[in-house]
């Protein structure tokens, strides 16, 4: 009776938790899907700076001042053309010597570009995709909403924890059930709400670029560049929180038109990025 009765009382803590957070934490991505937001803008800033900072300490610095510069000319025209709120940020753009084909972006103004991207990345526009897209989680909040995420289900495996002490004597059938249950939200949740960012960002950065005055169908290219370079090393899609190039490539040339209207846009605005390899 008591075992039940703390069972009920755990279910309604679970329940009054969640609908806090719906009605405490809700936030629109720019793109207007909804969000749950639980930590503040200047906390995530506060973290990207510091992880910056500690992998600036970590890893290898390029000391090639050609790359350098290139890479910077095509960040500092992505962030040109953000939003004047994030435009106003400190940026800081690092080439890392690093061979894998990789780059990102932090909250608190902090690029990162891995030597590696450089050979896959074989034009300013494509080099553009990436940035774009990495400065797009940024300006979606994905951070903010995937720490949210880990926190609140966090926050459920906890309470089942608490209940499973109940109910599963012993250690090792009290563990198995933990196991499941951090499986199961890591694919049910985790995953396929990651894959949603992937493709907001791929949408959002290919219109950043475009703005930014380059070509956007140069991302079909760095995308067949990427499966080239990757093939064989990809777990499935569907445990993978990155989309399979190919339907990346589907996905990014349904939003073509949109891109192409917008860089013929800062065309005509004069905005013609002159970035050398």
């Amino acid at each position: 009776m008591i075992m039940i009765k703390t069972q009920r009382v755990m279910m309604k803590i679970v329940l009054l938790m969640t609908l806090t957070m719906l009605v405490t934490a809700c936030a629109t991505s720019p793109t207007g899907r909804k969000q749950m937001i639980l930590i503040g803008d200047q906390q995530m800033n506060e973290m990207g700076i510091t992880s910056f900072q500690q992998m600036k300490t970590a890893q290898k610095i390029s000391s090639n001042l050609r790359q350098r510069k290139y890479v910077e000319c095509v960040s500092f025209a992505i962030i040109n053309a953000l939003p004047d709120h994030l435009q106003k940020s400190q940026w800081e753009v690092v080439l890392f010597e690093d061979d894998s084909a990789n780059a990102f972006a932090l909250p608190g103004g902090k690029i990162g570009v891995h030597t590696g991207l450089l050979k896959v990345a074989e034009t300013p526009s494509q080099l553009a995709t990436v940035l774009g897209h990495e400065v797009a989680h940024v300006l979606s909040r994905h951070g903010a909403e995937r720490v949210s995420i880990q926190m609140a289900t966090q926050t459920g495996l906890q309470v089942a924890d608490v209940v499973s002490q109940q109910r599963i004597e012993g250690s090792t059938g009290r563990q198995m059930l933990m196991t499941g249950l951090g499986l199961g939200a890591q694919v049910g949740v985790m995953l396929p709400f990651s894959r949603e960012h992937e493709e907001e960002a791929d949408r959002l950065g290919l219109n950043l670029m475009a703005s930014a005055g380059f070509d956007p169908r140069q991302s079909v290219q760095l995308w067949k560049n990427m499966a080239n370079a990757s093939s064989g090393n990809r777990p499935p899609e569907f445990l993978s929180t990155h989309p399979e190039p190919e339907n990346r490539i589907i996905k990014l040339n349904r939003f073509m038109d949109k891109a192409l209207s917008l860089e013929m846009e800062a065309k005509q605005r004069g905005l013609n990025p002159q970035c050398n390899p």
